[in-house]
């Protein structure tokens, strides 16, 4: 009896606030760290949501806030691949916007921006509201494709990104044209993005930075938009 006490003591001490670790909340409060009390799941602290990057994983949660972008990932790494996503705003000091989402997208883990296109301004087409300024930007990135698109729409929702009505004017606007040679059809995402083949304000900044993937055919069928780059 007096041996199994005794090798049950180490244990007991080893628990008090060091090896209680539950994934969703932190080590309780030293109020509770008191040998021999169980602890109830009320009594334990709530964690606080943290980007963490972890390698091979992938996105588990995901909060998007106004004005706050709260990403919770477990890495959703892989091999770098390269990548191009389109930008546009048409509300508020739309250059400024630009600017603003091209530093966030190169702080963002795993992204490194590798080209940047003019900025080029459009009249909206299907749409209505000023017009538009437009980019595009190639990057290289670890992220899958699910897990950029997450933190793209975390970017917007920090610039106040508002969906009322299906082409609505917006503050910011972040699309995967191109992700690599990958094909995806999902409930929320396409890649080729379906509708860059007809829109000048995507094919032109494109070809400025990746001729490779723009035909002169496909510059003609959209020589009739009314584009113009900025200086």
């Amino acid at each position: 009896k007096n041996s199994k006490s005794a090798s049950a003591r180490p244990a007991s001490r080893a628990c008090r606030g060091r090896t209680l670790r539950p994934v969703t909340f932190q080590q309780p409060s030293p109020a509770y760290r008191r040998p021999g009390r169980k602890l109830a799941s009320s009594q334990l602290l709530p964690q606080k949501v943290t980007p963490v990057r972890r390698a091979n994983a992938a996105v588990v949660a995901a909060q998007v806030r106004p004005g706050a972008l709260a990403i919770r990932m477990v890495g959703a790494m892989r091999e770098p691949v390269t990548a191009y996503l389109g930008l546009g705003a048409n509300l508020g000091d739309c250059v400024a916007a630009l600017n603003h989402a091209v530093k966030q997208l190169a702080a963002s883990p795993g992204i490194v921006i590798t080209a940047q296109s003019s900025y080029y301004r459009t009249a909206p087409i299907d749409s209505s509201g000023p017009d538009y300024t437009n980019a595009v930007v190639a990057v290289r990135t670890t992220l899958t494709a699910p897990a950029l698109l997450v933190c793209l729409q975390g970017i917007e929702a920090e610039a106040g990104r508002e969906r009322p009505y299906r082409n609505a004017p917006r503050t910011l606007d972040l699309d995967i044209l191109l992700f690599s040679d990958a094909q995806v059809c999902s409930a929320t995402l396409h890649i080729p993005h379906p509708r860059m083949w007809q829109r000048a304000f995507v094919l032109l900044p494109l070809a400025e930075i990746a001729p490779q993937h723009v035909s002169a055919a496909q510059l003609h069928a959209v020589a009739a938009h009314g584009i113009t780059r900025l200086p």
